[in-house]
């Protein structure tokens, strides 16, 4: 029998916040100050990686120092443009409190820059909900590398792996729980396609937060079996 779920890792953008459309808007303005172009599906299909990990995939003849710059311009752009206009999905505070009343820890692990993050757990009324964090800016390389999953969960009171959950809805999430040894469940409302997340090793999939709260207690989250 597996064990018990005792700490759950949120991310937030596209899985608690709808704010992945913007993200791509953000960068389609970054990119093209230095006369870059790419469809929006394009950028779209990176989101959920840190500037260090994003950049280089669709620019990759860019020292640090430019794709640096290009991360500054994105987030300008976004934190003038769009961080105000980023709404919770429906019932994702929801979802944290379920959890949290479930007497499981709570934890948002983002590749979003600290300030963000921070912006976000006042618009989700969850400081009172929400145990750990960690962001872009703990860490040296951000998803799909393990860094921010493996710094939060070093702050878990030793829990194992197999007791810790990742919720999250890219493919880069996926991956980076997994370089941990945990499992993740992914959400559709950050438009990545099922075939994608199944791929990257999802073992469960839910239409946004909303679905999975409905299904808490038979879904991975659940004190049932994580791999169902």
């Amino acid at each position: 029998m597996p064990k018990q779920i005792k700490a759950i890792l949120f991310d937030i953008d596209g899985t608690l916040v709808d704010s992945n459309d913007f993200h791509v808007l953000a960068w389609e303005e970054a990119f093209a100050g230095i006369g870059a172009r790419f469809d929006r599906q394009t950028i779209h299909d990176q989101i959920g990686k840190g500037t260090d990990n994003l950049v280089p995939t669709l620019l990759p003849d860019l020292d640090d120092d430019a794709v640096e710059k290009l991360g500054d311009a994105h987030g300008a752009a976004f934190k003038t443009k769009y961080l105000d206009r980023a709404k919770p999905f429906a019932d994702a505070r929801a979802l944290l409190a379920h959890a949290h009343g479930n007497g499981q820890q709570v934890v948002l692990a983002s590749s979003a820059s600290g300030e963000e993050l921070d912006h976000y757990l006042g618009l989700l009324d969850a400081r009172a909900l929400v145990g750990e964090t960690t962001s872009g800016d703990d860490v040296e390389q951000t998803k799909p590398a393990p860094d921010i999953f493996a710094t939060a969960l070093a702050k878990l009171d030793g829990l194992a792996p197999d007791e810790v959950i990742v919720v999250g809805d890219t493919p880069y999430d996926i991956e980076a729980a997994a370089k941990c040894g945990m499992a993740a469940v992914a959400v559709r409302s950050g438009g990545f396609p099922d075939a994608v997340l199944t791929r990257a090793g999802a073992v469960a999939i839910y239409d946004d937060a909303a679905a999975l709260l409905a299904d808490y207690a038979a879904s991975p989250l659940g004190a049932g079996n994580p791999t169902a």
